[in-house]
């Protein structure tokens, strides 16, 4: 019995070293060491979210062309207010209808500090805001606008053209004639041509309405006109329309009309060309009177003679002369041919007129007025002074880079 005590101690004993502890089978602890844990894995950083607001150029940008835009947009919800300055002056720009983009409208001047200053409101309602400071690049070569006519503040007749002259050619012309924003009290129709490299003049399908105000905006500055030519600054020049005043002269009939805002105000004999030869003969077509003077030196240098032994020589003041090419054509007084005022052409080509209907006309004339010759076989160049209204709308138009265009305010 007592040996079969000690057999099922021993048994028991076996079994406990086995199975008492909860371990798996030959991997005891280690004792007074704790088990291991894997380390935890790091947490990922958050993704950087865009900016709110996104302006271009961006901010420290160097030698950005200056025909380019500024551009604004609320990647996430809405613009509010858009600042542009480039230097001192502020820059002109359309805020998208759902406030979501900002557009500058015209080219920025060249070698010039341009800030943005933008703000809006998030997804959110939360204010957002970015800026941005850039500067356009200085060009090899710059262009001006050395001349607009009519001037700045001048009251005109219907028929005015608007020419605007360039101190260099220009190579790019669609790019100049859409910087040139003209803006008036009344809508018309018009189009620019260009007359040569350095000039474009714009002139409406029918006559100015009377009585309107007219504004030319040359955004030019910023403009590339040629390969490394941009424009180096802009220009502004408003001016007034006044009555339509509208002449007619028939130069077979011998008499002058003269209407205001279609009435006939005044008619009288007059004398035109003798003819003969070409240079003698009234040229035939719609003149525009271009300018006057009390008095004007007329005389035969003109046509090359200049000898006084000649007998086609002649020198002469004459008063109250009123300009209407560019061949030497004037409306003006002339006392030495009362008598064939009338009756007969015996001037060397230009309208003689009684001293005071004379003196009436100039006091009254304005440039840009209209003046119709009809009767004589010379027809008027279209480019003999200002004789755009000679060429038929469809020639006018074509003779620009961009086709007609809508005035308006």
């Amino acid at each position: 019995m007592r040996e079969f005590g000690e057999r099922v101690t021993g048994t028991a004993l076996l079994l406990l070293v086995m199975t008492g502890t909860g371990c798996s089978p030959g991997t005891p602890p280690e004792a007074g060491r704790p088990e291991r844990t894997p380390p935890p894995r790091p947490a990922r950083p958050a993704a950087r979210r865009a900016p709110p607001i996104l302006i271009t150029p961006a901010d420290g940008s160097r030698d950005v062309p200056p025909d380019g835009r500024v551009a604004v947009l609320a990647r996430r919800g809405t613009l509010g207010r858009v600042a542009v300055r480039a230097g001192s002056e502020p820059v002109a720009g359309r805020l998208s209808r759902d406030r979501r983009s900002w557009r500058s409208r015209w080219t920025l001047p060249p070698g010039t500090a341009v800030t943005v200053v933008a703000a809006g409101k998030d997804e959110r309602g939360a204010r957002t805001s970015a800026a941005s400071t850039f500067a356009t690049l200085r060009p090899s070569g710059t262009f001006r606008v050395s001349d607009v006519t009519p001037r700045h503040g001048e009251v005109v007749g219907v028929g005015m053209p608007v020419i605007v002259t360039f101190d260099r050619p220009v190579a790019r012309r669609a790019a100049v004639e859409r910087s040139l924003e003209l803006r008036a009290s009344r809508r018309v129709v018009g189009a620019w041509r260009w007359t040569s490299p350095r000039q474009v003049v714009f002139r409406p399908r029918r006559l100015w309405p009377a009585r309107q105000r007219v504004t030319l905006l040359a955004h030019t500055a910023g403009v590339r006109s040629a390969p490394g030519v941009y424009g180096a600054s802009g220009d502004v020049t408003a001016f007034r329309v006044g009555p339509a005043r509208v002449s007619t002269v028939d130069t077979r009939r011998h008499r002058m009309t003269v209407r205001v805002d279609g009435r006939p105000v005044r008619t009288v004999g007059i004398s035109a060309g003798k003819g003969g030869r070409r240079a003698y003969t009234t040229t035939s077509g719609v003149h525009l009177t271009m300018g006057k003077g009390d008095p004007v030196v007329m005389s035969s240098a003109w046509m090359g003679v200049t000898d006084r032994a000649d007998p086609r020589y002649y020198e002469l003041k004459v008063r109250h002369a009123v300009r209407i090419s560019s061949s030497g054509e004037y409306v003006h007084s002339a006392p030495w041919s009362a008598e064939s005022q009338g009756r007969a052409n015996v001037s060397h080509g230009c309208v003689n007129a009684p001293p005071d209907f004379a003196r009436w006309f100039y006091g009254g004339s304005l440039r840009g007025d209209v003046v119709t010759v009809t009767g004589t076989d010379r027809a008027l160049e279209w480019d003999n002074g200002w004789g755009y209204w000679q060429l038929p709308w469809s020639r006018w138009k074509a003779g620009g880079a961009l086709g007609p265009l809508v005035v308006s305010r």
